[in-house]
């Protein structure tokens, strides 16, 4: 699985000043799971060191501006990151982590300067980020600083290996029969998101119109890719798990049953994460041979080792 990741959060020198931007959970954790491919446009047009550079609003327009000779960039810079971001197409990665305030990196809320003055508003988007988004508009991506948020963490890479379940399956030239399963192992993961997004996908499924294979199978992916952009909540969390729960509250007892609706009710209201629910739940599928959620993703949707349900703030 491969990760872009702009260059200087990987330690890497290639700031205007020749400095890097390390950033720890990148280089120390995601490493062990991903190839991470390093991308930096100011470096391959301006090289290190060189001047700084900002976004200027001149007469309605976004310009890249250097600082110290008020040199107009727009043009190498734009030129460079739309061949960047078709490099990024061509790499077949699974997400992106930008780094944030970059007049090229940047996501959002980058500053966009007025003309001759330093008044500014953090309401743009850096060149590159811009571009990547524009080829692979439903790309995972995110920006450094927001990955300090542990529900934004746990949303991004659940997108992330989402993502990738994607393409691994639709390369592997489905049956219709096979995207019902493929759909059926994403049942609970799409609900906690949107439960229109999963009627809709249903439906798409479903084929009531009779489309060829090649037709579905194209309208799934941009519907899936959309839904598993959305981002989870608590409340919805909630009730997918008490849909779960409703495979064996037939089969076990009054107190195992009110072991299972209070650690609910406690995930819930914010007294324990959803991990120890989650455990809870897998022992029950495992103890009754539940075969139809063993393939629930929404059960298993990344390595444990990242332990990111195991935050109480991983979910709002």
């Amino acid at each position: 699985m491969k990760i872009g990741v702009s260059s200087c959060l990987l330690g890497n020198q290639c700031r205007y000043d020749g400095a890097g931007s390390k950033f720890e959970f990148v280089v120390d954790v995601l490493s062990k799971y991903f190839e991470l491919i390093p991308y930096c446009p100011e470096e391959m047009v301006f090289g290190i060191p060189r001047e700084s550079i900002r976004l200027v609003d001149i007469d309605g327009e976004i310009k890249v501006i250097s600082n110290k000779i008020q040199k107009d960039v727009t043009n190498e810079l734009s030129a460079i990151s739309k061949t960047l971001a078709q490099k990024a197409f061509d790499d077949k990665l699974c997400g992106f982590i930008f780094k944030a305030k970059s007049p090229s990196c940047g996501v959002e809320r980058v500053k966009l300067y007025q003309n001759n003055s330093n008044m500014c508003e953090k309401k743009a988007t850096g060149l590159f980020a811009q571009a990547v988004q524009e080829k692979q508009p439903f790309l995972p991506i995110e920006e450094d600083g927001r990955l300090n948020d542990p529900w934004l963490k746990e949303n991004f890479l659940m997108q992330v290996f989402a993502y990738k379940d994607l393409g691994e399956f639709l390369d592997s030239n489905p049956t219709f029969k096979n995207l019902v399963e493929f759909h059926t192992s994403y049942k609970y993961l799409i609900y906690a998101k949107s439960q229109a997004s999963y009627k809709n996908l249903g439906a798409i499924v479903a084929n009531h119109e009779k489309e060829e294979l090649g037709v579905v199978l194209e309208n799934y992916k941009s519907s899936f890719l959309a839904a598993i952009g959305e981002k989870g909540n608590i409340n919805k969390t909630y009730n997918v798990l008490l849909h779960i729960f409703g495979y064996f509250k037939k089969l076990i007892q009054k107190e195992e049953k009110e072991h299972i609706l209070s650690a609910c009710q406690e995930y819930k209201e914010g007294i324990i994460p959803l991990i120890a629910v989650i455990k809870l739940l897998n022992l029950y599928v495992k103890r009754f041979n539940q075969e139809y959620l063993k393939t629930q993703k929404f059960l298993n949707p990344y390595p444990k080792e990242f332990a990111l349900r195991s935050d109480l703030k991983a979910y709002k």
